[in-house]
């Protein structure tokens, strides 16, 4: 198959599942987000913060050990609370959220669409610390985020979604991206 077919193929599912989800055609043109193909080619990275079995590309999972490691040398722990996420888990932590009563419009600023999580490309994580808690904007405010803020390019990450960023994603201190993957 051609690159520009499995393109045409796979967003066609992500259309399929948005459909399902409830999300229109002006939420789903709205989303600032590029389309992030699912990766295929993943290892183990060990246990998150709650004990689930974590996955991401060889690479990001080199470049994730060293840039640990060079924390922990300086005095910083990182610790995992996330990294890939299918297509399909995707839908449901949406589905979770509509379940509790949220709103599409809230849940996608705070939650890619389906096809659209830097998660898919296993090459995504969400970083905390030992008294922060995981995925708040209190991480900011730790000295494992002012360390990830001088030293993380050294390992080709990069915060993805900074206070204002174009995305309209909200600010997400501890969602880090490895641009090589």
């Amino acid at each position: 198959m051609t690159q520009l077919y499995q393109t045409v193929v796979y967003q066609a599912l992500i259309d399929q599942l948005l459909q399902q989800l409830g999300v229109t055609t002006a939420l789903q043109q709205h989303c600032q987000l590029p389309l992030q193909v699912e990766a295929v080619d993943l290892v183990g990275a060990g246990p998150d913060i709650f004990g689930r079995h974590q996955s991401m590309t060889p690479d990001t999972l080199s470049r994730w050990q060293a840039m640990s490691a060079a924390a922990a040398d300086a005095g910083v722990i990182l610790q995992l609370v996330s990294a890939f996420r299918s297509v399909d888990y995707q839908c449901q932590l949406i589905r979770n959220k509509l379940d509790r009563g949220q709103c599409l419009q809230d849940i996608v600023k705070v939650s890619a669409l389906p096809g659209y999580s830097e998660h898919h490309t296993g090459r995504a994580l969400d970083l905390t610390t030992p008294g922060s808690e995981p995925l708040a904007e209190t991480f900011e405010l730790t000295a494992a985020f002012a360390w990830l803020q001088v030293n993380a390019r050294d390992f080709d990450f990069a915060m993805s979604y900074p206070r204002d960023n174009t995305f309209g994603i909200s600010y997400e201190p501890w969602h880090w991206f490895c641009r090589q993957g």
